[in-house]
């Protein structure tokens, strides 16, 4: 058992998200959202170093000694997965630990509508789920691909830096590939995915302009692929996507993408007030003929229009979403005014709001 491995027993026992071992510091814990000191005494770099050593891959020690940022997963059995990220700073090194836990909770359990386990079992297209880091979008998309997984008979692939949630292959068969250690990069191993008969595609990242070109490509070909991005609404994805290309092949690119967008979400995590735990907020858009034609045209300010009147197709907007947990009483005024993209909407409920809310 690894010296750091007590940790995460406590970071298990008390509920929390993050762990972050920091020189200079005492460790804290992320819990329901707040960061909380652990009572232990100041962490020593020296002392430090040898402990995440302990765990970290040969290989990961010496990208981290030559660079001095590493991402990894580590695993204890039986407990969870931890997505691992180690960083130098003013003091020495530090780390923080994002636990995964095994057990892969379903689109019910986590309380996403039905329209979201309904893409699982879309023939091709390209899926989006976004949001700003620890949003969960790698629990919700571990949740449609488990749909997939269990009632589907196809091949899935996914391409991960480092692997999060591990699938055990039910009707599908499932292999994981982690960034680093098994592929040199996002984009080579999508490359490589196009030879290997694949139906379903799970890219981890799409941060490059190579990875979400060869991301359009899959989804255009005959695959389902999802991918994340981070960016806040449904309108800003797609003007994300193709803004990474140049000028000159941004009009082609509105095409293809128009072509293969099947669904867009974004999401945000709120921390309840009426019981323990999270809550998440969802803008959800469907690639109706409409909404095509506003990507096609570059009309990308007229979505939320659209999204307003496709209710029926499960879409919904994320500050709709917002006001439905905000009346249902799961989350706070504050929160809700600071996470929404109309701030006005939300200014009346809270006590001191600022002087300036134009900000989004």
């Amino acid at each position: 058992m690894a010296k750091i491995d007590a940790f995460f027993k406590l970071m298990h026992e008390q509920g929390a998200s993050d762990l972050h071992l920091v020189s200079g510091q005492p460790p804290a814990l992320r819990i329901r959202g707040d960061m909380e000191r652990i009572k232990y005494k100041t962490l020593d770099n020296d002392e430090l170093k040898a402990m995440l050593y302990e765990i970290a891959p040969a290989n990961k020690i010496k990208q981290f000694e030559e660079t001095g940022d590493i991402d990894f997963g580590y695993e204890i059995p039986g407990v969870a997965r931890y997505r691992s990220n180690f960083f130098m700073q003013k003091n020495g090194c530090g780390a923080v630990f994002r636990q995964i836990p095994e057990e892969i909770m379903t689109a019910e359990q986590l309380g996403l509508p039905g329209v979201i386990s309904k893409l699982a079992s879309l023939p091709r297209g390209l899926v989006l789920v976004t949001g700003p880091t620890g949003s969960g979008k790698s629990t919700t998309l571990a949740a449609i691909v488990d749909v997939a997984n269990r009632n589907r008979k196809d091949h899935i692939i996914t391409i991960e830096d480092p692997i999060e949630f591990v699938h055990q292959s039910r009707g599908c068969i499932v292999n994981h590939r982690e960034v680093g250690i098994h592929t040199k990069s996002f984009s080579a191993a999508l490359r490589g995915a196009l030879r290997e008969d694949p139906d379903i595609i799970l890219v981890g990242e799409m941060r490059d302009l190579e990875t979400i070109s060869l991301a359009i490509e899959a989804a255009s070909t005959g695959h389902l692929v999802f991918g994340t991005l981070h960016t806040m609404s449904a309108p800003k994805t797609i003007d994300r996507i193709i803004e990474v290309f140049p000028a000159t092949e941004q009009a082609q690119i509105r095409s293809t993408l128009s072509d293969g967008i099947r669904a867009v979400i974004s999401q945000v995590l709120f921390k309840r007030v009426d019981q323990k735990g999270l809550c998440v907020a969802l803008e959800i858009l469907i690639a109706t003929p409409a909404a095509r034609n506003l990507i096609r045209e570059g009309k990308t300010h007229q979505i939320p229009s659209v999204i307003q009147t496709g209710k029926k197709y499960g879409m919904q907007l994320l500050d709709d979403a917002i006001m439905a947990l905000f009346e249902k009483g799961w989350i706070a005024a504050d929160d809700a005014y600071l996470k929404s993209n109309d701030k006005a909407r939300f200014r009346a409920f809270i006590k001191n709001p600022p002087a300036d809310f134009t900000e989004a």
